[in-house]
């Protein structure tokens, strides 16, 4: 009758068939079935908590992972995508080198014109009538550019409820193929203007 290992003190291999019988009974792991001895590379229907992986062999797929996604202002991001444009968002101490803000090239002016800045900053207007422009809602900290181009000239615009320097809004330029650029600024109450003249274009 051989005698049974003592495992504190075992100093080989111990068989499997020196092992009682439940040894080799195969356990479940998900829904793969594991025996001592053999080598299993692959388990199934598996759920792991609090784990930490090291290293991988090959890249994991994103719907591998429990949150591929993360939400930027009001735009959803999926991890390994290209994103270029990420709405509603308040940046702090920024750095920004190399900026351009967004053209809104509005055309031919008409009699009126209502200026939307949702599609851009810089808005751009050849005068083709006397026009009346009818100033966005003010918002603290808000700015713009109106680049007026003065078409055959001969044209006047206007801007409503703007305060201008010493009270006075500027006469745009109406001599042909000439440009004047208008800033404007807000505190939350009121549209602050100033105008940059009589450019040739």
């Amino acid at each position: 009758m051989p005698v049974p290992n003592t495992f504190a003190n075992a100093t080989t291999t111990i068989p499997l068939s020196q092992l009682d019988n439940n040894f080799a009974t195969p356990i479940t792991i998900g829904n793969t079935a594991v025996q001592l001895g053999n080598t299993v590379t692959t388990l199934n229907n598996m759920t792991f908590a609090n784990v930490t992986i090291s290293s991988v062999a090959t890249p994991l797929p994103n719907n591998f992972l429990a949150n591929s996604t993360a939400t930027l202002g009001n735009t959803t991001v999926t991890l390994g995508s290209t994103t270029t444009s990420v709405g509603n968002l308040t940046l702090t101490n920024g750095t920004y080198t190399d900026y351009t803000e967004s053209v809104v090239a509005i055309g031919n002016s008409s009699t009126t014109q209502t200026i939307a800045l949702s599609n851009g900053t810089v808005q751009t207007v050849t005068l083709t009538a006397n026009c009346t422009f009818t100033m966005p809602t003010v918002a603290a900290g808000k700015s713009f550019l109106v680049m007026i181009k003065s078409g055959a000239g001969n044209f006047t615009g206007t801007f409503t409820g703007v305060k201008w320097p010493g009270n006075t809004s500027p006469t745009i330029t109406n001599t042909a193929s000439r440009m004047d650029i208008i800033a404007f600024s807000s505190d939350g109450t009121n549209w602050y203007g100033t105008a940059s003249q009589n450019y040739y274009v």
